[in-house]
């Protein structure tokens, strides 16, 4: 049996409009710059730079002519494609679209990035240095052709001589790959080529001066590597019969080399992307000044030769289907530009009351940057402070950063959960982190504090926290266990 009724339902949708304004508030500042430069080339009612000043008659004119026709000579209403509400001096002025003023001088420009010699291509640049065969050279560039970024060979000699017979057509063996391999290992920078850890050390060491901590050191990673990385210098003292300075000496040789020397290399070829600050605090005359980074941001208005193409359309006695079809396009571009430029001074706007909130709940820091002077903060105590959703300021907060006057910071990195005193006082768990640091940095680095002392320490100072919070407070601050942490 079939059935019909009617059900009423109240649902909350968001517009396109306001997508789209959410996704503007989160973009960082050099992300929001490269989506003006993209509106600007789908739009072409908007364009960027000084507004030229419009003459008042066109205002005049433009108010005089009440509505356009239509196809099927329906009216458009004159309001819908009302073009002072977009350009009006009065009502958006320059000055409001801008986050802030800026000196020519003080302009950002672009700089020119070098065209620096890649890693791999520097080494096949040092074989040249070497007599080699055509055969060995091929095998020479090839082994130089498997070493990753880190500077290592992670295959077998097996694996690397059936792939050269596979897919180059070079027919050779173990032995003679070994032989050449020796070769890459006097490359620069030294330790590239080598297959592990341990031989990336050795290599180091065998390419610096011979002393007697370095033979030491040698040893130790030849016969003790194992007791090495694991600190046990109890038995490398019983095993070498040195003393505790002997070894102390050989352990700041090995602590000097690089584990990763394709990294050091390459650190210096890849272009190096700085963070652009969206907002900067500074401290004047004891008062927090907050300004939005806006330097880059290209000024925005409606186009003025669609107000004339308007105004063609107006003085037109006979109005041609081409002339209703410009009407239809230029209205829509005119609204689309017009939603857009009240996006931005809206985005602007959320996104100021929304770190001046943040910078007033923690005045405290921001005033002398004592990090134990941050007080417990969630997204709810900002939302609650300036009427907004928990998403919006979340958006803001997990993208962005603050240049204050003790370095860049990301904005969500201010916010922590509360816990409570031993007096019963909410303090902020990034406070009990940093004495959680200050507690490791001190201690005695020849025994250093396992977990469960320091939550003793901790407890002693007013923060009564389990020992299993302070191991998730030390790996989230990228410290050791105490094992790890130890010095001879």
């Amino acid at each position: 049996m079939l059935k019909q009724n009617l059900q009423f339902k109240l649902s909350q949708k968001l517009s396109p409009q306001q997508i789209q304004l959410m996704k503007l508030i989160q973009l960082p500042t050099q992300a929001f710059e490269q989506r003006l430069k993209e509106e600007m080339v789908e739009n072409p009612a908007l364009e960027s730079g000084k507004e030229d000043t419009l003459e008042t008659e066109d205002y005049a004119a433009q108010d005089e002519y009440d509505e356009y026709d239509d196809y099927d000579n329906e009216k458009i209403d004159a309001d819908e494609i009302n073009i002072d509400e977009y350009l009006s001096n009065d009502e958006t002025p320059d000055y409001k679209l801008q986050a802030n003023n800026y000196s020519d001088d003080d302009e950002d420009r672009s700089l020119p990035f070098a065209a620096p010699v890649s890693f791999h291509q520097d080494l096949i640049n040092q074989l040249n240095t070497f007599i080699l065969s055509d055969e060995e050279r091929e095998i020479a560039e090839f082994l130089v052709g498997s070493i990753d970024d880190m500077g290592y060979i992670r295959r077998s000699i097996q694996d690397i001589v059936d792939d050269m017979a596979f897919t180059q057509g070079i027919y050779t063996d173990e032995k003679k790959v070994e032989q050449i391999l020796h070769i890459i290992h006097q490359l620069e920078p030294a330790g590239v080529g080598a297959r592990d850890l341990q031989e990336c050390l050795l290599l180091q060491l065998r390419h610096k001066t011979p002393t007697d901590s370095v033979s030491l050191a040698i040893n130790i990673l030849e016969s003790q590597f194992d007791a090495f990385t694991k600190k046990h210098y109890d038995k490398l003292l019983q095993k070498f019969d040195v003393s505790q300075e002997q070894l102390r000496k050989a352990i700041d040789e090995i602590e000097k080399l690089n584990p990763k020397p394709g990294g050091s290399f390459d650190s210096h070829s890849k272009t190096v992307e700085h963070i652009v600050p969206d907002f900067t605090i500074r401290v004047v005359e004891g008062e927090l000044e907050l300004t939005l980074n806006g330097r880059n941001a290209p000024e925005l208005h409606v186009s003025k030769d669609y107000q004339e193409m308007l105004q063609t359309y107006k003085d037109s006695r006979e109005k041609s289907n081409a002339q209703k079809d410009a009407v239809q396009f230029i209205k829509q571009k005119l609204d689309s530009a017009k939603w857009f430029i009240d996006a931005i001074k809206q985005r602007n706007e959320t996104l100021l009351v929304t770190m001046n909130a943040i910078m007033h709940y923690q005045q405290e820091y921001f005033l002398d940057g004592d990090e134990t002077k941050l007080k417990p903060m969630i997204l709810k105590d900002i939302a609650d402070m300036i009427g907004l959703d928990i998403s919006t300021v979340s958006r803001v907060a997990n993208s962005k950063y603050v240049d204050t006057p003790y370095g860049t910071k990301l904005i969500k990195d201010f916010f922590s959960e509360a816990m409570k005193n031993d007096q019963g006082e909410d303090v902020s768990t990034i406070e009990i982190k940093k004495i959680l640091q200050m507690v490791i940095e001190e201690e005695d680095k020849s025994k250093p504090l396992p977990d469960d002392k320091l939550a003793d320490i901790l407890k002693e100072r007013g923060y009564p926290i389990a020992r299993r919070t302070v191991a998730k407070y030390r790996e989230q601050l990228d410290i050791p266990v105490a094992r790890m942490r130890k010095k001879i």
